[in-house]
């Protein structure tokens, strides 16, 4: 696990404000939606060098979240606030509609994202919208997510990435700053909230997409579990799903062709 300005090296990119975050933005206008491409938690958009590379030219914006990378921190991380910053980088980089690409929790967020604002289509990489196990577990350890071994926690969900799985080129995109007031913000919706009510806002989501012709693409490592198929397919019946081996939980880092691939198909 590394932290921001450890021995990480760094990839080059060119820091750029767009509304309240910090993105690279890159390749030309064309017909084709454009792309946004969300990392997960505690990362930064470095992890998308090779995603972007294998677009060729296409517009994308690789953007930093809130408190990650180099976009400054709020007060508050709450997952519809953090969509609707997402929209104001997204219209400041002068992009309409666009195909939202997110990893982990920052699929969720693109998920938030295209219930709340126009999207082509999003690209779900390894998140299961619903919290199952995970909401459970992080409950039991709440007490020291909250205290000075906060870092066992992370550390944890880290060692379970399966980053073995990558080469130690493309673990060096993988900067992390596990900060305990990013891991609260950001899991505050599931320490907050029952699995009930959770259940219930990513189906009231799932709805709004499908009202809308947003596509949905779910890209796992490994298959998805029956029951959480059999309600993803009841709320989005056109959802396409592939698993994508091998990579560990960076299927994108991995396999950044196939990623390329997906988005293409939404052209």
């Amino acid at each position: 696990m590394n932290s921001r300005g450890g021995q990480t090296p760094s990839v080059n990119r060119a820091a750029r404000p767009f509304g309240d975050l910090v993105a690279d933005l890159t390749g030309t206008d064309d017909s084709r939606p454009p792309v946004v491409l969300v990392h997960g938690l505690t990362f930064d958009r470095g992890m998308w060098a090779p995603v972007v590379e294998t677009l060729e030219g296409r517009r994308s914006l690789a953007i930093d979240l809130p408190g990650h990378g180099d976009s400054p921190a709020r007060s508050s991380y709450d997952m519809a606030d953090v969509a609707d910053v997402l929209r104001g980088a997204i219209t400041a980089a002068g992009l309409d509609a666009p195909v939202v690409v997110g990893h982990s929790i920052g699929a969720l967020l693109a998920t938030v994202y295209a219930s709340r604002h126009p999207a082509r289509a999003v690209l779900n990489i390894d998140q299961p919208l619903l919290a199952g196990p995970f909401a459970d577990m992080l409950r039991s350890v709440e007490p020291v997510l909250r205290g000075p071994d906060y870092l066992s926690v992370w550390g944890q969900l880290f060692n379970d990435m399966a980053t073995d799985e990558l080469s130690p080129r493309q673990r060096a995109l993988l900067r992390s700053t596990p900060r305990q007031d990013l891991l609260i913000g950001y899991w505050a919706e599931v320490l907050e909230k029952s699995a009930d009510e959770l259940r219930q806002q990513r189906t009231d989501e799932l709805a709004a997409l499908r009202a809308r012709g947003v596509a949905y693409h779910h890209v796992s490592r490994t298959p998805l579990p029956p029951p959480y198929l059999e309600w993803l397919r009841a709320v989005l019946p056109a959802v396409e799903i592939t698993v994508l081996p091998g990579g560990g939980h960076f299927p994108h880092v991995a396999h950044p062709a196939v990623i390329a691939e997906l988005v293409s198909r939404w052209d």
